[in-house]
C-alpha cells in the first residue's frame, strides 16, 4: 500500500521540506501481511511460550524445582519480548520481526520512535483488540495503513530497506527453538503430573488395603502374646509417634491384661499424597475372653500415615469417638 500525499498539506506536515511546492510524495506504507508476520515473530511466539510456561508452573508442585524452572523460563521469554518490542527499536530502529519483514515504526516525520512512545503504542493496541479486533484490520482501509493505536500515538509503519545482515535464518532458528522448548516443557510437565497422579493412585490403593489392617494390629493384643503384640505395634509406628504409643502400652500393662481386639467395619481415605495419607475409620472391638464378662465396643479414629522405605506407618492416631459399649460379635 502506498499513500499519495501533498507535501504541503496538513495531513503530511512532516514531509520532505526539500520537495517543491505542490509535489506529490509516495509514502511507503507497510503491507498488512508484513505487519502481521512481524507481529507473529515479535509477540505471538513469545507470548504463547510464556503462556505455556505459566500453565506448566500452575500444575507443578509449588516452588518445586520444576516450578522454578518454568517460572524462570517464563520470565526470560517475557523479558525477551519486551526488550525486542520496546528497547531494540529505540536503539537500532528494528525489532527482529520488522527487520525480517523490512518495515519500521516511525513518527509522522519518519524519525525513530522512543521507548515510552513504543510502550504507549503497545498499550494502545488494547483498543484495537477491544473493538472486536477491528483496529488490527483498520490498516486494510486506512490510506496510511494505521491501526487505532497508530492514530492515537501519531505513528505509522513504513516499508524500508531491510538491515544489511540477513536475519531470516537466525529468526527461523529461534522460532523453531521456541517451539521445541515449549514441547519439551510440556512433555516434562506431563510426565511430572502423570507420575504424580500415578503415585497418588498407588498410595490410595495401598493405604486403602493396608491402613485398616495396620491399625487393627496396633490396637489388638492378648495376654499370652502381649510382648510380641506391643513390639509389632511399635514397628508400625513412625519414630515421632512411637514414644506416645509406648506410653499408652505402659499404661495398659499397669492393670491386668485382657484380650483386646479391634477390627475395622468401615474406612475412608480423606487425604492422600504419594507418601502421606489420612484415613477415617469406624471400628468395633471386644475386650476379654470370657463370654460372661466380654465387652463389645465401638470407636471412630482418624489416622495419619507416612510411607517410608516401602512401608506405611502410623504418624498419628486421634480418637474421634472414644470406645463405647455397643456393637456385637463379628
Amino acid at each position: 500500500m502506498t499513500a499519495v500525499l501533498d507535501v504541503n498539506s496538513d495531513m503530511n506536515p512532516d514531509a520532505d521540506a526539500a520537495a517543491p511546492d505542490g509535489a506529490v510524495v509516495e509514502v511507503p506504507v507497510a503491507a498488512w501481511a508484513a505487519r502481521a508476520g512481524a507481529l507473529t515473530v515479535d509477540v505471538l511466539f513469545g507470548v504463547a511460550a510464556a503462556a505455556v510456561m505459566a500453565l506448566l508452573a500452575w500444575i507443578s508442585p509449588w516452588q518445586g524445582w520444576q516450578w522454578w524452572l518454568y517460572v524462570v523460563v517464563l520470565v526470560l521469554f517475557g523479558g525477551a519480548v519486551l526488550v525486542n518490542r520496546w528497547l531494540l527499536p529505540a536503539w537500532t530502529g528494528w525489532t527482529l520481526g520488522r527487520a525480517v519483514a523490512g518495515i519500521r515504526v516511525v513518527g509522522r516525520t519518519g524519525a525513530r520512535v522512543g521507548v515510552l512512545r513504543l510502550m504507549a503504542r503497545d498499550i494502545a493496541h488494547l483498543l484495537d483488540t477491544a473493538a472486536l479486533f477491528v483496529g488490527w484490520l483498520w490498516p486494510l482501509w486506512d490510506r496510511r495503513g494505521r491501526t487505532f493505536a497508530d492514530l492515537l500515538l501519531r505513528t505509522e509503519v513504513h516499508r524500508v530497506d531491510a538491515p544489511p545482515r540477513d536475519l531470516r535464518k537466525p529468526v527461523a532458528v529461534g522460532m523453531v527453538a521456541t517451539v521445541v522448548m515449549c514441547g519439551a516443557g510440556a512433555a516434562l510437565g506431563y510426565g511430572a503430573v502423570y507420575r504424580h497422579d500415578r503415585a497418588v493412585d498407588r498410595a490410595r490403593a495401598e493405604i486403602s488395603q493396608q491402613g485398616p489392617r495396620i491399625v487393627e494390629q496396633m490396637l489388638s493384643y492378648s495376654p499370652q502374646t502381649v510382648k510380641d503384640d506391643f513390639a509389632k505395634a511399635q514397628s508400625l509406628a513412625t519414630d515421632s509417634y512411637r514414644p506416645q504409643l509406648v506410653a499408652q502400652q505402659n499404661s495398659v500393662q499397669k492393670a491386668p491384661i485382657v484380650d483386646n481386639e479391634y477390627w475395622t467395619v468401615n474406612s475412608a481415605v480423606t487425604e492422600v499424597a504419594p507418601t502421606t495419607a489420612t484415613m477415617l475409620m469406624a471400628m468395633q472391638g471386644q475386650r476379654g475372653a470370657d463370654p460372661a464378662s466380654m465387652k463389645f465396643i465401638t470407636a471412630t479414629v482418624q489416622v495419619d500415615f507416612v510411607e517410608s522405605g516401602g512401608q506405611w506407618r502410623v504418624q498419628n492416631l486421634t480418637v474421634i469417638t472414644r470406645p463405647q459399649p455397643g456393637g456385637g460379635p463379628r
